[in-house]
C-alpha cells in the first residue's frame, strides 16, 4: 500500500508503519499486503519526478502530496487529516494547473495556491551530482570502533551538502551529525589500526576513515559494497574541497547593495527599516554562511517540519546565547514571516537571523570615516588604513584591493567605493584580523644553524592518552605532524617475532609495530611542511631488535633518512633547516663521535643522556657500566646531528661538546638551570640543542609551561599535544606563524653566543625600553555556549588577556561580565600592558562565562605571537579548547602599540 503523505508516520489506509532511516521513506503495509515504502515530503524540498506523483498540493499553508494509486485516500500533511481529496489523475475534467495565482480544480470552488518549491541553497562551488545525490538518499554502512564493536548505522548527506547525519539501525535514534567543514581528510582502505586488525574480514576497497580537524577521533567505516565505499570517499573528498577552497567573498553571504544599505533588508524588513536616515540604518553581519545558519535552523526546528514558530524561535536564540526582550523578539520575528503563516521558513529564516546581527559599533567606525555616511570613497578607505590600520606602504594599491575583494556591490567596485557592508567584510576577513596575514605564509629566514630556531615537539607522541593505560597509535603521529610538529618521540621495546615494538615501558599502554610508525613517519612527514623531522629514539632493544629498527628505517624512509653529514665534513655548527628540507635526523645513543664516523667505525662505549624517565634512564646506565648491553653498530651509524650526551654543566658541555649534540633536561632541573644560570642558559642554546620533557609525575599527560623553557632559548620543548590546555595554546600560538612549518627562528640577541641576556633581568636586552600595548576589548560576536550546560542557560561572558613572557611581562587583566548576552555584547574597555622583551611574549585572549560561586567555564580563546599582531580594529577569531575553528564566534578590538621615544630625539 502506497501513501500521500508529508511529514507523517502514519499510513491513511490504517497500515502499520515500520521506521526508516532519516531521509528513507517508511515502510507500511496492510494486514495481508507485502511492505511497501511510505513516501514522504519534508518542507522545503522540491517536486518528485512525475513516475511517483501527478502533483504537489497545498491547503492551509501545509503540503501534501496525492498518490495517482489512492483515487479515494484523504489528502495527510504532518500527520494531520485534512480531508478527502481524489489525486488529479482520478479527477473527471480538466487537469489543474499550477499557475502564479494558484490552481482550480474541477468540482472545487477552492483556489489551491501552488506549493512553495523551496530548493535547498547549495554552497557556492557544489554541483548536484549523481553521488551526492546518492549520498543525500543514504546507505546503510557499518562503524568500527574495534575488532569487536562493528554497527550498523545509516549516514544521509542533508540537502544544504555540508552536513552528514548518521542513525542507529536498531533504535532509529540520531546518534550524531557533523559538518563537512570539520572534516579534514578521507582515507581510503585500511588506513587505521582499528580497520588494519579487520584487512581479514572485510577488504580494502569497502574500508575508508573519515578525519576530523582537532583532537576529535576518526570514523571508521565499512560499506557495503566497493561501490558504495568509492561513493561515499569522492563525494566527501569533492565536499571537503569546496569547503577548504572557498574564498572570502563565496564564504560570505552576499546580498545587493544599494545606496547606504541593503536591498535585501529594505525589501525584508519594511516595519523595521522605514527610510531610514544615513546615521540609523542597522549594519548586519555579512560574514555568515547559509551553512552556518542552517545549522541553527536545524537545532532548533524541534518537530522537523521545516518551518518555526515563535515558540522554537524564542528556544532558538537561548541556544544561540540571546536573552531577548520577547516583544522585540517577537517584531523581528513578524517582519521577516512575509508569508504572514506564523512560521519561518528557509529565507525567512535567514532574514530574522541578519536582523539579529547589527553591529551598531562598526557602523559607528564606518561614519567617522565617511562624508555622507553611505560609503567610504577610496581616499577616505586611505585614511582609515593610514591612521587607524597603521598601514603605511602601499596604501592606496591595497585599499583598490580590499574594494575589488570584499565590496559585495559591482555598481560601488566600478566606482572604487567601499559600501559600510563591504567594510564589514573586510574587518571580518584575514586582512582585517589580528593576526598579520603576512606572517602566516613562511617569512623568517631559514638559513640559520638548527638551534636559532624553536621546534615544535611532542613528548611520548605514540600516546593518545594518558602516560599508564593510554593507547598506543600512529593517530598520534600522523595528528602531531598535520600540525606542523617536527621532533617526536619513538619508545622502542623488543616485540615478539623479531619485530620491535613502540609503547611506553613498564605501563599498561597499548603496543604498536616500529614499522607501523616508520611507515606513517614516511607517509605524512612533509605534508604539512617541508622542513626536517628530528625523531627522537629512546631505543630498549636487544642488539638483534636494533639490528631490526636500523634496518625498517633504512628501508622504509631511504633518502629520507639522513645518514651522513650534509657536506661529508665534520661539522663546526648546526646546518640549517633550509640544507636539511625533507629529511629526517634520528636523535639517539651514538658509539664514539662523529668525527670518528666520518674516518671510521669508533669503539668508544655510548653515552647515556638524562632522557626521559629517570627510571628507565637509571636502568640503562647500569647496562652500559656493567656492559651486559651495547649499541648495533647499524644503528650508531643512523645517527649523524643528534647525538645524545648527557648534561654536566655549562661549562663542561663548551669545553667538551659539539654542536652535533643534544642534552635532554627533564622540566625540573631546566627550571633549577634558568634560576640558578639564566644567561649562561640563554648562551649554550645559541650553539647547541637542548631538549625539555614533562616530569614522569605528569601521569595524566598533564603539561608544563614551555614559555619559561623558550626564554632562555631551548628549541626542543616536548608537550603531551593529546592534552588540550593553556601551554598547548601557546605552543599552538607560537608555531601559527611563518607557514605552520614547526620552525620559528630565535630574536637576535638569543643567537649570540656572547650574549648578555638573562630573563630573570630584562635590562640585560640591548634595545630600547619597554613598549605599551594598548587593547580596547570592544565587542563580542556569537560566542559559543558552553559545553554541557543547561538547556536555556546564557553565558555571562568576560574576557581575559594574558601576556605570557619574561617574568616581568607576566601579567593578566579582564573586562566586567556581561549579564547574559553571549550573542553580541558589548564591553567598551581598555586594558594596558608594559612588555619590557616584547619579542618573547605571547598575547593570549580568553572568553570565559563568569560563575560568581565556581570556577569561570571556558568558552574560546585564541593565542599568538605578539610579533605577528596588526594594529588597529581587528577581528579575533575564536578557537576551542582543542585549537579548532568555531566559527563566527569572534571578538572586535582595538590594538595600539607605543614604543618609548628615542633618546636622541628628546
Amino acid at each position: 500500500m502506497a501513501s500521500l503523505l508529508c511529514n507523517a508516520r502514519e499510513c491513511p489506509g490504517g497500515g502499520e508503519v515500520r521506521g526508516r532511516a532519516p531521509g528513507h521513506p517508511d515502510l507500511c503495509r496492510g494486514k495481508s499486503g507485502p511492505w511497501v515504502e511510505l513516501a514522504l515530503l519534508h518542507s522545503g524540498a522540491s517536486l518528485p519526478h512525475r513516475g511517483c506523483w501527478d502533483r504537489a498540493w497545498q491547503r492551509r499553508g501545509q503540503v501534501g502530496r496525492v498518490d495517482r494509486k489512492l483515487p479515494s485516500a484523504p489528502l495527510v500533511a504532518k500527520g494531520v487529516c485534512l480531508e478527502s481529496v481524489p489525486p488529479p489523475s482520478q479527477i473527471k475534467g480538466p487537469r489543474g494547473v499550477p499557475g502564479e495565482g494558484g490552481s482550480k480544480v474541477a468540482g472545487r470552488s477552492a483556489r489551491i495556491p501552488p506549493p512553495p518549491v523551496m530548493q535547498p541553497t547549495l554552497p557556492p562551488g557544489i554541483q548536484l551530482t549523481d553521488t551526492l545525490e546518492q549520498m543525500q538518499q543514504g546507505t546503510l554502512m557499518r562503524k568500527v570502533k574495534s575488532k569487536s564493536w562493528k554497527k550498523q548505522r545509516y549516514f544521509k548527506l542533508q540537502d544544504d551538502c555540508m552536513t552528514i547525519w548518521y542513525q542507529s539501525k536498531r533504535t532509529g535514534k540520531t546518534e550524531s551529525a557533523f559538518s563537512i567543514s570539520d572534516v579534514e581528510t578521507v582515507r581510503e582502505g585500511h588506513q587505521s589500526e582499528v580497520l588494519q586488525s579487520l584487512a581479514e574480514e572485510f577488504p580494502p576497497e569497502r574500508c575508508f576513515t573519515i578525519v576530523f580537524y582537532g583532537r576529535r577521533g576518526n570514523l571508521d567505516l565499512i560499506a557495503g559494497s566497493a561501490e558504495e565505499a568509492q561513493c561515499w570517499i569522492q563525494g566527501l573528498r569533492q565536499l571537503i574541497e569546496v569547503a577548504t577552497t572557498m574564498d572570502q567573498r563565496e564564504k560570505i553571504d552576499q546580498y545587493p547593495s544599494c545606496g547606504h544599505h541593503s536591498a535585501l533588508h529594505t525589501q525584508s524588513f519594511p516595519h523595521l527599516l522605514p527610510c531610514p536616515s544615513p546615521r540609523s540604518f542597522p549594519l548586519t553581519s555579512a560574514l555568515v554562511s547559509r551553512t552556518w545558519i542552517r545549522d541553527w535552523f536545524q537545532k532548533a526546528d524541534k518537530n522537523k517540519d521545516g518551518r518555526m514558530n515563535f515558540k522554537e524561535v524564542q528556544r532558538l536564540l537561548k541556544m544561540m546565547n540571546v536573552d531577548m526582550n520577547e516583544d522585540h523578539a517577537l517584531r523581528l520575528f513578524q517582519a521577516a514571516d512575509k508569508s504572514e503563516s506564523g512560521t519561518l521558513e528557509g529565507e525567512e529564516f535567514v532574514l530574522f537571523y541578519k536582523a539579529l546581527t547589527q553591529r551598531e559599533e562598526v557602523l559607528s567606525l564606518f561614519q567617522d570615516f565617511s562624508e555622507d555616511g553611505k560609503k567610504l570613497t577610496l581616499l577616505e578607505l586611505v585614511d582609515f588604513l593610514r591612521q587607524e590600520q597603521l598601514e603605511d606602504e602601499g596604501t592606496e594599491e591595497l585599499a583598490m584591493e580590499l574594494i575589488d575583494k570584499y565590496e559585495p556591490s559591482e555598481t560601488a567596485r566600478a566606482r572604487h567605493v567601499l559600501s559600510a557592508d563591504g567594510f564589514l567584510m573586510y574587518l571580518c576577513s584575514p586582512e582585517g584580523s589580528i593576526f598579520n596575514p603576512r606572517h602566516r605564509a613562511l617569512w623568517q629566514d631559514m638559513s640559520q644553524p638548527l638551534c636559532h630556531y624553536f621546534i615544535s615537539s611532542s613528548h611520548n607522541t605514540y600516546l593518545i592518552e594518558d602516560q599508564i593505560r593510554g593507547q598506543s597509535s600512529i593517530e598520534g603521529y600522523i595528528r602531531a605532524l598535520k600540525r606542523g610538529c617536527r621532533c617526536l618521540e619513538v619508545d622502542c621495546w623488543d616485540g615478539p617475532n623479531g619485530e620491535p615494538m613502540v609503547y611506553h615501558g613498564h605501563t599498561f599502554t597499548s603496543k604498536i609495530p616500529f614499522r607501523e610508525v616508520v611507515s606513517t613517519l614516511g607517509k605524512y612527514a612533509f605534508k604539512t611542511s617541508d622542513y626536517p623531522v628530528i625523531l627522537s629514539l629512546e631505543n630498549h632493544c636487544s642488539m638483534e631488535q636494533q639490528e631490526v629498527l636500523a634496518q625498517q628505517l633504512k628501508a622504509i624512509l631511504g633518502e629520507q633518512l639522513l645518514t651522513a653529514t650534509t657536506d661529508g665534513r665534520v661539522p663546526t655548527q648546526l646546518p640549517s633547516p633550509e640544507e636539511l628540507k625533507h629529511k629526517i635526523l634520528l636523535k639517539g645513543k651514538k658509539i664514539g663521535r662523529l668525527e670518528d664516523t666520518l674516518d671510521g667505525p669508533g669503539d668508544e662505549a655510548p653515552d647515556v643522556s638524562d632522557d626521559d624517565n629517570g627510571a628507565e634512564a637509571e636502568e640503562e646506565r647500569r647496562r652500559v657500566k656493567k656492559g651486559k648491553e651495547s649499541l648495533a653498530q647499524a644503528l650508531s651509524d643512523c645517527i649523524v646531528y643528534c647525538k645524545n650526551v648527557s648534561f654536566r654543566g655549562f661549562q663542561e658541555a663548551r669545553s667538551h661538546s659539539r654542536p652535533s649534540e643534544i642534552s635532554s633536561l627533564a622540566e625540573a632541573k631546566a627550571r633549577k638551570l634558568i634560576r640558578d644560570a639564566g644567561n649562561e642558559f640563554v648562551r649554550h642554546n645559541a650553539w647547541q640543542l637542548t631538549r625539555i620533557y614533562p616530569s614522569g609525575m605528569r601521569t595524566d599527560s598533564s603539561n608544563y609551561s614551555p614559555q619559561e623553557m623558550w626564554n632562555v632559548g631551548c628549541q626542543i620543548v616536548a608537550l603531551n599535544f593529546q592534552t588540550a590546555g593553556t601551554e598547548m595554546d601557546l605552543c599552538d600560538g607560537l608555531f601559527s606563524q611563518n607557514g605552520r612549518c614547526g620552525y620559528v627562528l630565535k630574536p637576535p640577541f638569543m643567537r649570540d653566543e656572547e650574549t648578555l641576556f638573562n630573563p630573570s633581568d630584562p635590562g640585560s636586552r640591548e634595545g630600547p625600553g619597554p613598549i605599551t600595548l594598548t587593547i580596547q576589548v570592544i565587542s563580542g560576536q556569537q560566542l559559543p555556549k558552553v559545553a554541557n550546560s543547561k538547556d536555556g542557560a546564557i553565558i555571562d561572558p568576560l574576557v581575559r588577556v594574558e601576556i605570557h613572557g619574561v617574568p616581568a611581562d607576566q601579567a593578566r587583566q579582564e573586562t566586567k561580565y556581561i549579564e547574559n548576552n553571549g550573542f553580541n555584547p558589548r564591553w567598551d574597555e581598555t586594558l594596558q600592558f608594559q612588555l619590557h622583551v616584547p619579542e618573547l611574549a605571547l598575547v593570549r585572549f580568553v572568553v570565559e562565562d563568569y560563575d560568581k560561586t565556581s570556577r569561570n567555564d571556558f568558552v574560546g580563546q585564541f593565542t599568538l605571537a605578539f610579533a605577528n599582531i596588526k594594529p588597529g580594529y581587528r577581528h579575533i577569531h575564536l578557537l576551542s579548547k582543542d585549537g579548532t575553528s568555531i566559527p563566527p564566534s569572534s571578538l572586535f578590538v582595538h590594538i595600539r602599540i607605543s614604543e618609548p621615544p628615542d633618546p636622541e630625539q628628546d
